[in-house]
């Protein structure tokens, strides 16, 4: 049995060491098109940072520790140029430019993706890079050495971008972070986009959204944008998506899916029977509704790779999709989700809603309390969890692991809320923050407590369709309010309703709890036409769209 891999790194590497453990005596070679075949890609801006400070520590295996502890040999700086599909054959050609056959029983590829270059005028210039690879980091290193840069630019605010400008701002730069979208993490929902650039700017990076970068000057060392306005740019790092390298598949007449990924079934194998593929080139089952979409994440890479290898040896293990669950670091605060966004969920045509919930990550009482946000999209139809976000500085990837397991299991709302978490002050509260959550959202799907989603009550506003209720404190409410709201503070409430107008209500407060307080007093007064803000005025305030009705 002769497997060939073609790629290392996350799904290629992983697809050897686990052939080789299943057979001893097959003949195992990796192709790499560059000159290391298993490093750490998701640790290359924190080497950039300083946090990691020996590059080798980026180096995961070299080819001669393959070969030493798994008889694998890998052939560096060896590009695939074709595929022989009737032959079984890969042709191949090396460094020196020499071109040579490399016949297989089984073939897995595993070319992972490359970054996307957009059409920007001097965009070729010296001091513009990309950050995908080690001789990528490598090159950025040598340019700051030799140039001292003052100023960056990073173009493009996804996972790349956000920890590409916090290791530049980190080493004393000056940096901008331009994104075309309205908000930075696109994937995520739009006020977690605001708290992710709150935190980037709060550590002095300049975000600016809604604009593209139309050309770099080398010269001047500046960028001009979209909006009329150009930004100072001695560094500029791309980091706007990545392409799924199919080309090789695409001449060899292998099938690609919708998404422009190569089309796999269960079992990772193509459209022809004897090669597999796996990584970020693939795609994938998204597991919540079944959509074919690419998910070019390490951890799913990893299993791919594999179940790829147990496949070509003769296994018939399945995937079965992937959540798409991840997270980011930025500055002093983390970012993560799992699933779907409420916008994915609306896309993908389901029933859904989202709730929100800012508490804090551990008991109040016990020293250190952090805030953290949460949102839970469900099912309306059964209550079924579909994904989650989170941000805050403590506990956010513990409570997405958590929901992470609730979408892969399909539990509903009531499973998520009698979930048996750990608690302890340090850690949580005796009602976890996502059971809080749950709470929430099952007392609005009976009834119970009705809220709307601040994405709701944004349209409410501005169209006037209710009187907004303010339950906040007067401390809190002259911090910021919307205009023309109606302050009764709910400790008051009970005495004041005759205060209130006729007709619909809106009730805001902090964070959601206060507000379901405020609910449960006027539907028992009689007060039927109510709902409050799911995340209350802490996630009205992080909606660009609402910032014209806050008065400060």
């Amino acid at each position: 049995m002769k497997l060939v891999i073609i790629g290392g790194v996350a799904a290629g590497a992983t697809a050897a060491a686990r052939a080789r453990r299943l057979d001893e005596h097959a003949e195992i070679i990796i192709l790499e098109k560059g000159p290391y075949v298993s490093f750490a890609n998701c640790g290359l801006p924190y080497r950039i940072s300083g946090d990691i400070q020996k590059r080798g520590h980026l180096i995961l295996q070299t080819a001669e520790g393959f070969f030493a502890r798994y008889r694998v040999q890998v052939k560096l700086n060896t590009e695939a140029v074709g595929i022989d599909r009737q032959g079984h054959k890969v042709l191949t050609r090396a460094k020196d430019g020499s071109i040579q056959e490399e016949p297989y029983d089984a073939l897995i590829l595993a070319l992972g993706g490359s970054p996307v270059r957009p059409p920007i005028a001097g965009i070729e210039s010296p001091n513009v890079f990309t950050l995908w690879t080690i001789p990528d980091t490598d090159r950025i290193e040598a340019f700051i050495k030799e140039q001292n840069p003052s100023t960056a630019l990073v173009i493009g605010g996804g996972f790349i971008g956000l920890e590409a400008a916090e290791a530049l701002a980190k080493r004393g730069m000056r940096t901008t972070l331009v994104e075309l979208m309205p908000h930075v993490m696109p994937p995520a929902d739009p006020e977690f986009g605001s708290q992710i650039a709150h935190a980037l700017e709060e550590h002095g990076v300049k975000v600016i959204t809604n604009a593209s970068v139309t050309s770099i000057d080398w010269n001047l060392r500046t960028a001009n944008l979209s909006n009329g306005s150009s930004v100072e740019a001695d560094l500029v790092i791309l980091a706007v998506g990545v392409r799924p390298n199919v080309q090789l598949a695409k001449d060899a007449g292998l099938e690609l899916g919708q998404s422009g990924g190569i089309l796999v079934d269960e079992f990772l194998r193509t459209s022809d029977p004897s090669i597999y593929a796996a990584g970020d080139m693939v795609e994938v089952v998204r597991r919540v509704d079944g959509a074919r979409v690419r998910i070019p994440l390490a951890g799913p890479a990893n299993r791919q790779g594999r179940i790829a290898a147990t496949n070509a040896l003769g296994g018939s293990m399945r995937y079965t999709g992937a959540l798409g669950t991840s997270v980011v670091k930025v500055m002093d605060a983390t970012f993560s989700m799992t699933g779907l966004s409420e916008k994915a969920a609306e896309a993908a045509g389901i029933p859904c809603k989202a709730v929100t919930i800012h508490k804090a990550h551990h008991a109040t009482y016990y020293p250190g309390a952090q805030d953290l946000s949460l949102k839970i999209v469900y099912d309306t139809r059964n209550g079924r969890v579909l994904g989650a976000q989170a941000f805050g500085t403590e506990g956010v990837e513990k409570r997405i692991d958590v929901l992470a397991t609730a979408v892969y299991a399909g539990l509903t709302l009531e499973q998520l809320s009698e979930l048996d978490l750990a608690y302890a002050p340090p850690y949580s509260s005796a009602n976890d923050p996502l059971q809080m959550a749950a709470f929430a959202a099952i007392n609005d799907l009976q009834g119970y407590s009705r809220f709307v989603t601040a994405k709701e009550a944004s349209g409410i506003i501005a169209r006037k369709e209710a009187a907004i209720v303010d339950v906040r404190t007067y401390n809190e409410y002259l911090k910021g309010h919307l205009a023309g709201s109606i302050h009764l503070p709910v400790d008051e409430l009970r005495d004041r309703m005759d205060e209130l107008p006729e007709g619909r209500l809106l009730i805001v407060s902090k964070a959601g709890f206060e507000g379901h307080l405020a609910y449960r007093q006027l539907v028992q007064n009689g007060r039927n036409d109510v709902a409050y803000v799911s995340g209350g005025y802490t996630s009205l305030s992080l909606l660009p769209a609402l910032l014209e009705y806050i008065e400060r």
